[in-house]
């Protein structure tokens, strides 16, 4: 797409960032953040991740049995999202043993919301690259402009068109660069926020299964 936009405007890629500077390097550097962060989002914002399978298979046999101390091993030896919320709500039952059912239902609440912003949180990364992103091609755009019309306002007759075409070309390449920054990352961001809350939503109903059967053991209680 890059080498579409430079040839229609009859200028290599080369050329193109010998106008930008030095700003071509942050939008080079956003641009690769942006798919290390992508990289990181298919590997992480998956469901065995967030819940693994060995929890969502052996804790109700754990927690039916009111074996407590094996279901906490389980968690602690598979760290994720599920066994994180359910350390809490063993560790509030351990601390409290006559707690209802309510006050159990209330924990695991507290730590799944925890858990669901820390995993919806991470996309917000992309969100910030397509936000900074336009704003340093517009900083280029002032610049570029800058030292076009600053040649002129300090010495007309010195003033020539290769000076004024060179910041005007700064000024157009770092806004387009910013721009094809930002709208992939946009893209992409919208994305993985659908599937960060996906995930929400799936750790959202194996605690529920899982709390149930904490709550019914205590709902007399």
């Amino acid at each position: 797409m890059n080498g579409l936009i430079l040839a229609e405007a009859g200028m290599t890629f080369a050329e193109a960032w010998g106008y930008g500077g030095w700003l071509m390097w942050v939008l080079l550097a956003m641009s690769i953040a942006g798919l290390a962060c992508c990289v990181y989002f298919i590997l992480t914002l998956r469901a065995d991740n967030v819940a693994p399978l060995r929890l969502r298979r052996d804790l109700p046999k754990y927690l039916t049995g009111d074996d407590t101390e094996e279901a906490r091993r389980l968690c602690e030896d598979a760290p994720s999202p599920l066994s994180a919320v359910m350390l809490a709500t063993l560790d509030a039952i351990r601390n409290a043993p006559h707690a209802n059912a309510t006050l159990i239902a209330q924990v695991a609440e507290s730590e799944g919301r925890r858990q669901a912003e820390a995993i919806e949180g991470r996309t917000q990364w992309l969100l910030d690259i397509a936000t900074i992103a336009p704003m340093v091609g517009l900083l280029g755009t002032v610049i570029g402009m800058l030292g076009a019309f600053g040649s002129v306002a300090s010495d007309v007759a010195a003033a020539k068109p290769a000076m004024l075409a060179a910041g005007v070309a700064q000024a157009i390449v770092t806004t387009i660069f910013g721009l094809l920054v930002a709208i992939p990352a946009m893209a992409l961001y919208a994305y993985f926020r659908r599937r960060a809350g996906r995930l929400v939503s799936h750790l959202e109903g194996v605690c529920a299964e899982l709390i149930a059967i904490l709550g019914s053991k205590h709902a007399g209680e």
